[in-house]
């Protein structure tokens, strides 16, 4: 197995499973960028992206660690060499997990609205992640090279099948409660109000044997078995 192909089984669960959460990066842009920012190896420091130290503002899943290396950027058409500190993370998906909320930035609209994986390589462009102008051609190349588009139908089936899932739980709980006030409702119509006037010697003789505590509010069928039982000298 390639070291491209290795590094792909690696992250790929990780990257279906933030898109199936909800995350706005196709898993197709999201590999093909994490090869192209690292060569294809997971870096100690588990930064996928490139992520910057940028403002400094701790998240929930970047705890302030950094790690100065050697990197380039692209001013006036020019390639400089220069020394960067980047943020440095205990995950790959706490690096993901990150970037996502860099993502919902104003700045970044474009890349979360895209609707397809080369609309989104091109926006992440054009909306500055990277100064070098080819960098959205460059993901595009290496979504088709390696097929990676198939994370992203993945991603789809898994999503399809949780949002049927949850249909069938809400129709399942919705006729539950139908089910529920079905029930209140003949159990409603069983309750008399009152006692009927044919059963109240066999309620009276009931209460006095200590076999009723509280005779108002039965139904039709209590009325009647008491009326039975007390005929029959049962009670």
């Amino acid at each position: 197995m390639s070291a491209a192909a290795a590094f792909i089984v690696k992250i790929a669960p990780v990257v279906v499973k933030l898109r199936v959460e909800g995350s706005p990066i196709f898993p197709s842009v999201r590999i093909a960028q994490a090869g192209l920012e690292t060569g294809w190896k997971i870096p100690e420091h588990k930064n996928m992206g490139g992520y910057k130290v940028g403002s400094g503002q701790l998240t929930p899943y970047w705890h302030g660690k950094i790690v100065n290396k050697g990197t380039w950027e692209v001013y006036d058409g020019k390639r400089v060499d220069v020394t960067a500190a980047f943020r440095a993370y205990d995950s790959v998906e706490d690096f993901f997990r990150d970037q996502d909320l860099l993502f919902q930035l104003p700045r970044y609209d474009r890349v979360r609205l895209a609707t397809t994986p080369e609309q989104q390589a091109d926006m992440l462009q054009k909306c500055g992640y990277a100064t070098d102008p080819q960098y959205g051609e460059k993901l595009k190349r290496i979504i088709d090279n390696y097929d990676l588009k198939r994370y992203d139908l993945e991603a789809e089936v898994e999503i399809t099948v949780i949002e049927g899932l949850r249909r069938q739980v809400e129709q399942l709980a919705a006729e539950n409660k139908r089910l529920q006030q079905r029930v209140e409702k003949l159990e409603n119509r069983a309750k008399m109000a009152a006692v009927p006037e044919w059963a109240k010697e066999a309620v009276d003789a009931a209460v006095a044997a200590g076999i009723v505590d509280t005779p108002e509010g039965g139904s039709y069928d209590f009325y009647r078995i008491l009326t039975v039982m007390y005929r029959k000298g049962l009670i």
